[in-house]
């Protein structure tokens, strides 16, 4: 499929291009705008309990923030397509610095340089996202996939490492109130890094199954044809 016939398929339908568009900026807003508050609050709260796990979990939603900026920059442009490399770029630094941080905190939390409280704030502040963000993930990679979107689907996957993180902190949160295992959301932390790291070499080389509009078109116009919803 070359880029010529990816162009000609999404012209064939401008409409439905300009609606996944806005649906792209609509998602975007609601990401910076859910994770700019998100991250106040845990933050405040991780400082406040000493908590390494709820102020990495801070530090995450602030790169989901960048992440969508810098899918809000790419569609602000008249021609989106031209912006993907870069905007994926952008995208695999932020979760390779979600990474970097989210290990070397979870290392410093195993040898002992923290001594996490328990955090009533964090727990209902995490479980709260591990609600919300798949969902918001899930419609992410659909609109980007619809739309042959690389970087949707790039931040789908940073919004996807979001709501894995919540997860991790929540349980970390729970076990160190009810049992003292202030080592449990470390170690959970270290496999959330692994994966980012391993999303982020899959952002830089621009490899998140994204299905180009013209070839999403063509298989519509041929019945029996499947998109590749099931790639990513």
């Amino acid at each position: 499929m070359t880029a010529v016939s990816t162009r000609e398929g999404s012209a064939a339908n401008p409409e439905r291009t300009a609606l996944l568009r806005r649906r792209v900026r609509l998602l975007v807003a609601f990401t910076i705008g859910y994770n700019v508050i998100e991250g106040i609050i845990a933050l405040v709260a991780g400082a406040t309990a000493d908590s390494a796990a709820l102020i990495a979990f801070g530090l995450d939603s602030g790169v989901e923030v960048l992440s969508a900026a810098a899918v809000a920059w790419q569609f602000s442009r008249s021609d989106p397509e031209r912006y993907e490399k870069p905007t994926l770029r952008v995208i695999a630094f932020a979760f390779f610095a979600l990474a970097a941080y989210t290990i070397v905190s979870a290392a410093l939390s195993l040898f002992g340089s923290a001594d996490p409280q328990p955090s009533s704030v964090g727990i209902v502040l995490a479980s709260i996202s591990v609600v919300v963000m798949p969902v918001v993930s899930i419609i992410q990679r659909r609109t980007g996939q619809a739309l042959g979107s690389a970087t949707v689907v790039a931040d789908a996957k940073q919004t996807l490492i979001c709501s894995l993180l919540s997860g991790a902190v929540l349980l970390g949160l729970v076990a160190n109130a009810l049992f003292g295992w202030g080592w449990a959301d470390a170690v959970a932390a270290l496999v959330i890094g692994a994966f980012a790291i391993r999303e982020g070499v899959e952002a830089w080389n621009g490899d998140t199954c994204a299905t180009p509009i013209g070839e999403l078109m063509e298989s519509r116009d041929q019945p029996g044809d499947a998109t590749r919803d099931d790639c990513c």
